[in-house]
C-alpha cells in the first residue's frame, strides 16, 4: 500500500462546486486526481478557502478549452471522469472522448427527467430533498445550514458512486442526482409518509418532543432527553450532577429511568425533568459541561465553532489536521487505514447486467443509522450484507419503536427496517463463547469485509476486534466506525448523530443568527458519516481485489463531520472568522432564501447568484433596480430585497413562482415535505421508491440511494430483515451445523 488503497487510479476532475469535495476524497484514498481548469480558472477559485479546502491532494492542469489536445490525452488515460454539467463555467465534453473510463455527472435532479434541467445550488437541492422544510423554528422560513451540507452529502456519495462503477471492471455511465443523495438525511420519514401522514415539522431546538439544544453560560450544549436502554447511565449520571449542584432534582431522583420513555411521558413530567435539567446545564461552560462528559460518558456535547474544534484534544492525538509550507491547517483525512497483510484470492469484477458489488459478502456488528446507512449502499448494488444481532441486545432503533400501539414488538419498527432495507440476520449472544466462535468462522470462511459501528471497547470485549481476527484471516477488510474514532483521549466517549453533529459545528451553522442553534433535520452526521464509511470500505475491497492485501478502516463520525466544514474552518485558521448561522442568506447571492407562497406553510427558494439573474427576477417582480444592481448594493439593501421577493411570492403558488424563474435561468426551487416528495414527478421518473411487504408491518415503502450506473442492476429484493430471519441458511448452509448442534446451541443461549 505504498501510495495509498487507491493507487493506479487516475480520476480527472472536471467538476464545479457541487462535486469537488469527491476528488479530494479520492485523492486522500490514493488515487492520482487530475483538476482541469479552463483558461480563467476553475470557478470555485473565486472562494479562496474553499477552492483550498477541495483542490488539496490534486494535481491541476489548465487548459485552452475543450479542444484542447492535453485534455484529450487526459482523457485518454482516465479511470474515472467527474462532471457537472449545467454548473457555472462548466467544461462541458462528451462522454465518448473516454470510453474506457468510468463518466460520473452530478446534477441537481439527474440527467433526464421532467424536471432535469431545473436549476439549484445547495439551497435549491436542500429545499427539493425534504430535510429543510423540517429544519429550523415553527415560526419562520424553512432554513438550511449556512455551509453547503447538500454538497457535503453529495462529495462522499459521488465518491461512492465512482467505486461502485469501478467495481464492475467495466467502464460505466454514472447518473447522480443532489436531490436523490439529500434525501437520505431525513432518514425514512419520506417513505414512512403513506402510513404515518407526518410531512415534516420545524421544532426549533427540539427533536421530537423534548430539547436537543441547550444553552449553557457561555454557548450551547447538546443533550438529548430520549429513552431507551443506551441512555439509561447517561440519565442517570445526569441526576447525580444535578443534585450535587444544589439544584431542586425531584423531577429526576425518583424516576426510574429503566422505564422512561420520551414518547408516552406526560407533558408535565417532561416541562419538569427539562426545568431540573436547563438550570443545571445554565450555571456551567461549554468546555466544563464537555469535561464532565468525557469524564463521566453523560451524552453531551458542545455546539462547537472552529474555536473549539481547533482545540481539540481528541483531534490533536488523532493528528487529524495537518499542514505544509503551501496549505494551512486543516483536515487532512477523513479515515485512518493500516496496512493490513497479503493472501492469494481476489474478488472478481461482477459480470455485465449484475449487480457492482455482485458477490461481495460483508458481515456486520453493531446497531443505529451510522453503519446500516452504510452498508445499505453496498445491499442496493447486490452484495449480501449479514447483520449479527440478538434478542437479548436488539438494536435500539428496535427498542425506540417499542409503544403501546406498535402490535409487533421488535419487528415493528419502520426506522430499522428500511435502513437495512435487503439485508439477511442471524441472531448470536456474543458474550455466549461458542456464538463468538461462529461469528469468526463467519469472518474467516465467508466474509469479503467486516463493518463495525459499536463504541471500541465492544468488539474487544467480545473477542471479534481486528488485532484477533487479522491473526485469522491475514487479508481480512474491516472498516470500525464509531462517534470519535478507535484510538484518542475520548474514543469511549458515548453519543450518537446529535453529538456528533455538534461537535463538528453542523448546530452552530444551522439556524437564525438572532436564536439559539437548531441543527439540519435528523441529525445531519448519522447519514453523512455513513457516505464516507461506505466510500473508505469500498476502497478497501478494490485494494484487496487489485492486490490481495488486507486492510483495517477506522472512520470517526465527528471528523466525518468536520472534514465535511473544511472551508468553514480555514475562514477562521486563515482570516480569524468564525462564521456562524445566517438564516438562509449567502454573502454571495442576494436574495437567497425561503419566500413564502399561497397555501398553509408553502415555501420557494430562490436565488440570484450573478446581477444579470437579479436584473431578470426584478423586471418579473417589479423592483426598482436603481441602486440595486450590484451585489453588494443588494447586501447592503438586503432587507429591501427581500421584502420585495415576498411580496411578490405571497401572491402566488409554488408552481407559479418556479415556471416563471426556471426558464429565466433563475433558481426557483419548492420547499418539499414529505408528502410532496412522495408525489414528486423527477422521483417518480428515477425510480426512487421500491415497495416491497415486511413479513410483520405488511407493505412498506423502501428508497434508493443517489447515483445509478448505466450497465449494471442496483435495487432491493426484500425488506428489513426479522430477527434472525436467516439463521437456517446461516447455521446451516453457511456454517454446516446439523440440526442436533444447533438445537443444543440455543438450548445453551447461544442465539438469546
Amino acid at each position: 500500500m505504498a501510495d495509498g488503497l487507491l493507487d493506479g487510479i487516475r480520476v480527472v476532475d472536471l467538476a464545479g462546486e457541487p462535486a469537488a469535495m469527491a476528488g479530494c476524497i479520492l485523492a486522500d484514498l490514493g488515487a492520482e486526481v487530475v483538476l482541469v481548469e479552463p483558461p480563467d480558472g476553475a470557478p470555485l477559485r473565486a472562494v479562496p478557502n474553499r477552492f483550498t479546502a477541495w483542490s488539496r491532494g490534486k494535481r491541476t492542469v489548465t487548459v485552452s478549452g475543450a479542444d484542447d489536445p492535453e485534455l484529450d490525452a487526459l482523457l485518454a488515460s482516465a479511470d474515472v471522469v467527474i462532471d457537472t454539467p449545467g454548473f457555472t463555467n462548466a467544461l462541458v465534453l462528451d462522454p465518448a472522448r473516454a470510453p474506457q473510463a468510468i463518466w460520473v455527472s452530478v446534477t441537481p435532479f439527474g440527467l433526464d427527467g421532467p424536471r432535469s434541467a431545473w436549476r439549484a445550488s445547495d439551497l435549491g437541492v436542500m429545499a427539493a430533498g425534504g430535510n429543510m422544510y423540517s429544519t429550523g423554528d415553527p415560526d419562520r422560513a424553512p432554513v438550511r445550514c449556512t455551509e453547503p451540507s447538500g454538497y457535503g452529502h453529495t462529495g462522499p456519495e459521488v465518491a461512492f458512486a465512482a467505486l461502485t462503477a469501478l467495481a464492475t471492471g467495466r467502464p460505466q455511465r454514472v447518473d447522480v442526482s443532489m436531490q436523490e443523495v439529500v434525501l437520505a438525511s431525513n432518514m425514512v420519514g419520506v417513505a414512512q409518509f403513506r402510513k404515518t401522514g407526518e410531512r415534516g415539522t420545524r421544532r426549533g431546538a427540539n427533536i421530537g418532543r423534548t430539547r436537543e439544544i441547550w444553552p449553557c453560560r457561555d454557548g450551547w450544549v447538546s443533550y438529548g432527553l430520549r429513552g431507551g436502554k443506551a441512555r439509561v447511565p447517561s440519565l442517570q449520571t445526569l441526576t447525580r450532577l444535578v443534585v450535587e449542584d444544589g439544584i431542586d432534582a425531584s423531577a429526576l431522583v425518583d424516576r426510574d429511568w429503566n422505564e422512561f420513555s420520551h414518547v408516552t411521558a406526560t407533558d408535565e413530567d417532561l416541562a419538569a425533568i427539562e426545568a431540573a435539567v436547563g438550570a443545571y446545564f445554565a450555571r456551567h461552560t461549554m468546555q466544563a459541561l464537555y469535561d464532565i462528559a468525557c469524564e463521566t460518558n453523560l451524552m453531551l456535547a458542545p455546539c462547537n465553532s472552529p474555536k473549539e474544534i481547533y482545540a481539540s484534544a481528541q483531534l490533536a492525538a488523532r493528528e487529524f489536521f495537518g499542514a505544509d509550507d503551501e496549505r494551512p491547517r486543516m483536515p487532512r483525512k477523513f479515515v485512518t487505514v493500516t496496512p493490513g497483510r497479503s493472501a492469494q484470492t481476489a474478488t472478481a469484477p461482477s459480470h455485465a447486467g449484475r449487480g457492482a458489488w455482485e458477490g461481495t459478502k460483508i458481515l456486520e456488528f453493531g446497531s443505529g443509522a451510522a453503519g446500516p446507512i452504510a452498508t445499505r449502499y453496498f445491499v442496493e448494488h447486490g452484495a449480501t450484507v449479514l447483520r449479527v444481532e440478538s434478542p437479548s441486545r436488539p438494536d435500539f432503533l428496535r427498542v425506540y419503536a417499542l409503544s403501546p400501539d406498535n402490535p409487533h414488538g421488535l419487528e415493528g419498527a419502520p426506522m430499522y427496517d428500511g435502513l437495512n432495507v435487503g439485508k439477511r440476520n442471524v441472531t448470536l449472544n456474543l458474550k455466549h463463547p461458542a456464538a463468538v466462535d461462529l461469528a469468526r468462522r463467519l469472518v474467516v470462511e465467508w466474509a469479503d469485509a467486516v463493518l463495525e459501528n459499536y463504541a471500541p471497547r465492544a468488539m474487544r470485549s467480545f473477542g471479534l476486534d481486528y488485532a484477533t481476527l487479522v491473526e485469522l484471516k491475514p487479508d481480512l477488510v474491516m472498516i470500525s466506525a464509531c462517534l470519535n474514532g478507535q484510538t484518542g483521549p475520548h474514543r469511549n466517549y458515548p453519543g450518537f448523530g446529535s453529538q456528533g453533529s455538534a461537535l463538528s459545528g453542523f448546530n452552530w451553522l444551522t439556524g437564525w443568527p438572532d436564536r439559539e442553534p437548531v441543527g439540519p433535520h435528523a441529525t445531519i452526521t448519522d447519514s453523512l458519516a455513513p457516505r464516507f464509511v461506505s466510500t473508505a470500505l469500498a476502497a478497501g475491497l478494490l485494494h484487496h481485489r487489485m492486490t490481495g492485501e488486507g486492510v483495517y478502516l477506522d472512520v470517526a463520525q465527528v471528523e466525518a463531520g468536520i472534514y465535511t466544514n473544511s472551508a468553514w474552518l480555514l475562514d477562521y485558521e486563515v482570516g480569524g472568522v468564525i462564521g456562524t448561522r445566517m438564516g438562509n442568506r449567502s454573502s454571495r447571492a442576494v436574495p437567497h432564501g425561503a419566500f413564502p407562497c399561497v397555501g398553509d406553510d408553502r415555501w420557494v427558494a430562490i436565488a440570484c447568484w450573478t446581477d444579470d439573474e437579479w436584473a431578470r427576477l426584478a423586471d418579473v417582480v417589479g423592483v426598482d433596480g436603481a441602486g440595486l444592481g450590484s451585489l453588494a448594493e443588494r447586501q447592503d439593501r438586503i432587507d429591501e430585497v427581500e421584502a420585495a421577493v415576498t411580496e411578490w411570492t405571497s401572491l402566488r403558488t409554488r408552481e407559479e413562482v418556479v415556471d416563471t424563474f426556471q426558464p429565466l435561468g433563475i433558481e426557483a426551487v419548492p420547499v418539499l415535505d414529505f408528502g410532496d416528495l412522495n408525489d414528486d414527478p423527477q422521483l417518480a421518473h428515477r425510480g426512487h421508491f421500491v415497495e416491497l411487504t415486511h413479513p410483520f408491518m405488511g407493505e412498506g415503502r423502501y428508497e434508493r440511494n443517489g447515483f445509478r450506473l448505466s450497465d449494471a442492476d442496483a435495487g432491493y429484493d426484500r425488506s428489513g430483515p426479522t430477527l434472525g430471519q436467516d439463521n437456517d441458511w446461516v447455521l446451516g448452509k453457511l456454517l454446516g451445523l446439523s440440526p442436533e448442534e444447533r438445537e443444543k446451541l440455543a438450548a445453551d443461549g447461544a442465539f438469546d
